[in-house]
């Protein structure tokens, strides 16, 4: 039997990652975004964690919905919009949101002049995709990485 142990940190000390994965014409939308990846620092692989930062102007993602992955989030400092298929919602300390797959399409806006910190979770189970509905862009996760076409499946 192997000896259990646990494992802690300080979240804002994990190492984050400015980059993203999106094409360049999408990617302008996510700048000013940080995540720090806390689950995969403990070898969760079965859904993902991240500590995200979003300074003023940013953008979580572009407004997408997944096929598969179900989401949450929760708005740890600061102010959010979230922006949604019906409308804006404005998102504070304390309040959080939750999207199944297949549901309305969303995203996080940063519009205040400070940034805003936030929990997203999500599961990682094989087949998933997105659908932006407001671009023209769908992608499909394919052995662990995001794939992005045109909607006719033109490559970007």
């Amino acid at each position: 039997m192997t000896e259990a142990r646990a494992e802690t940190c300080m979240a804002a000390d994990v190492r984050g990652r400015s980059t993203t994965t999106y094409p360049p014409a999408f990617a302008g939308r996510v700048k000013g975004r940080l995540k720090r990846p806390l689950g995969d620092l403990f070898g969760i692989a079965s859904f993902g964690v991240n500590l995200t930062t979003l300074e003023p102007g940013a953008h979580s993602s572009v407004k997408h919905r997944h096929t598969v992955q179900d989401e949450f989030v929760y708005i740890l400092s600061g102010e959010l919009i979230l922006a949604h298929e019906g409308g804006e919602t404005r998102m504070t300390d304390g309040m959080c949101a939750g999207f199944p797959h297949g549901g309305t399409a969303h995203h996080l806006i940063n519009r205040s002049t400070s940034p805003a910190t936030y929990l997203e979770v999500g599961d990682r189970q094989p087949g998933d995709a997105a659908d932006y509905p407001d671009d023209d862009l769908v992608a499909v996760r394919f052995n662990g990485a995001w794939r992005f076409t045109r909607k006719d499946g033109t490559p970007y």
